[in-house]
């Protein structure tokens, strides 16, 4: 991640993406902030993102745009809920990010039917990259 503002991009779509189902749960929260200390935003900034919303900027680096997909994947399922609408969503998000939708699809499957809810590393990038072959 290049700038600090790209940083509060992320994190500005991920309070939108968190919001989506009309209820900020405290896990939702607390993966906020855990994610916002990650990418050493303090606290303020973070609050102030809350109370002003600005446009998302577009991430340009492929890499980055897979982690921030992933983060929003992780973050739909804080709540214990999966929403529809968080369904719809998501998928809107990871399209026009530019991400393969069979990919996505993949992705947020197997994390659905992992007890854990996550994909290592090395099979998250496996399959967006085996989708160019």
């Amino acid at each position: 991640m290049d700038s600090h503002q790209e940083k509060l991009s992320l994190l500005q779509e991920m309070i939108a993406f968190a919001l989506v189902d009309g209820e900020l749960h405290d896990n939702e929260y607390d993966f906020i902030e855990v994610v916002a200390h990650e990418l050493s935003i303090d606290k303020v900034a973070l609050l102030e993102l809350y109370k002003n919303k600005t446009a998302v900027q577009v991430i340009k680096d492929e890499f980055n745009r897979i982690c921030q997909f992933y983060r929003l994947a992780l973050l739909m399922q804080c709540d214990g809920i999966l929403h529809e609408r968080e369904q719809v969503k998501i998928n809107e998000i990871g399209i026009r990010m530019g991400l393969n939708p069979f990919a996505m699809k993949r992705i947020l499957h197997l994390m659905q039917t992992n007890k854990k809810g996550v994909i290592d590393g090395q099979t998250l990038l496996a399959i967006f990259s085996e989708q160019y072959n």
